[in-house]
């Protein structure tokens, strides 16, 4: 009897050992196709915290857009259909307009982790969406207008848009209709190629990377300067899922991310200078607003952003509370002068 009793525990010890020590593992997808830098970049992530999670935690990939649609995604993630999403935060925007602090900042993911912007943008996530914000990837890369026929500008030096075809979306459509008082087209990233192909478009914005990676320069001849906005993109985790997963999972993950948004600055702002070179050397011509108009086109594209994030904030749970401390901590107004 005593032998069994013993032999018991010993079974019991080891089940629980084993259960202790069970492997998280973590379903994922992302917004853009493999061929993209940005998703490239997010494959690299999961690579990296495989490599440091082996026994502890692993990522599975389940693929892009072909596995949930683009923007069906940020709802996958909160309802738990996927346990992690990377993803453009304007494709949930009409959820969390606060993303536009991102879209309109001039600080990069590791500025933001330093002085609390980071760490609030997550808050808001997990208040209003029941979201886990781990990372914002890939900042520091900007988006350009770039055109299929040589753009003209009027007397003062402004951008002229009328007649134009131009692709837009999300990210910029406050811009482009609000200050350009251009007529916009929406269409995912998907269907651009063919859309330029047709001629149904003839513009987009895009950022300053990727171009030669859609292929879309084979119809886009001119890039306009001065760049404007950021990149959005971040990894969001369902909040239950986070809540589940063992500390020693959840400190790997974050270690990595804070790793990652670090290193992505430094890959994407090598890739885009490599970009502009083999676009320079194909041909791309490029083009630039000069003095007020450059300076009112600038103020324009982040201001119009932060209109729409505060108006859509009001609209919500909390209102504007967060607004004035968002813009503190995601813009900096000296690096602006």
């Amino acid at each position: 009897m005593k032998n069994i009793l013993v032999a018991g525990l010993v079974a019991s010890a080891s089940l629980f050992t084993a259960t202790a020590h069970a492997e998280d593992r973590i379903s994922a997808v992302h917004a853009f196709p493999e061929t993209l830098i940005y998703t490239k970049s997010f494959l690299s992530f999961v690579d990296k915290v495989n490599e440091a999670g082996k026994g502890v935690v692993q990522i599975d990939v389940r693929g892009g857009p072909e596995a949930i649609g683009m923007f069906q995604q940020p709802d996958a993630v909160r309802d738990g259909i996927v346990d992690m999403v990377y993803t453009p935060g304007s494709f949930y925007g009409g959820a969390l307009p606060e993303k536009d602090a991102m879209v309109g900042s001039n600080l990069t993911a590791v500025e933001t982790r330093q002085n609390g912007g980071t760490e609030l943008i997550d808050q808001i996530h997990q208040e209003k969406m029941g979201l886990k914000y781990l990372g914002w990837f890939d900042s520091g890369v900007c988006y350009n207008l770039w055109t299929r026929d040589e753009p003209t500008f009027d007397a003062d030096g402004n951008l002229e848009v009328e007649g134009l075809k131009l692709r837009g979306n999300n990210v910029y459509n406050a811009f482009f209709s609000n200050y350009l008082g251009a007529q916009v087209i929406d269409l995912p990233t998907g269907e651009v190629y063919a859309a330029l192909q047709r001629g149904v478009v003839d513009a987009t914005g895009w950022t300053q990377i990727g171009l030669i990676d859609l292929k879309w320069n084979e119809f886009l001849n001119y890039r306009i300067e001065p760049c404007f906005f950021s990149t959005d993109l971040g990894v969001i985790v369902n909040l239950e899922k986070w809540d589940s997963l063992s500390d020693e999972s959840k400190k790997i993950l974050q270690d990595v991310a804070i790793q990652h948004e670090k290193d992505s600055v430094e890959a994407l702002r090598k890739k885009r200078d490599e970009d502009f070179a083999a676009l320079d050397a194909a041909g791309m011509i490029s083009v630039s607003l000069e003095g007020e108009a450059k300076a009112n086109y600038l103020a324009a594209a982040r201001e119009k952003t932060w209109e729409r994030m505060k108006g859509l904030m009001a609209e919500q749970p909390g209102g504007t509370d967060n607004y004035d401390r968002l813009i503190e901590l995601f813009y900096d107004f000296d690096a602006a002068k």
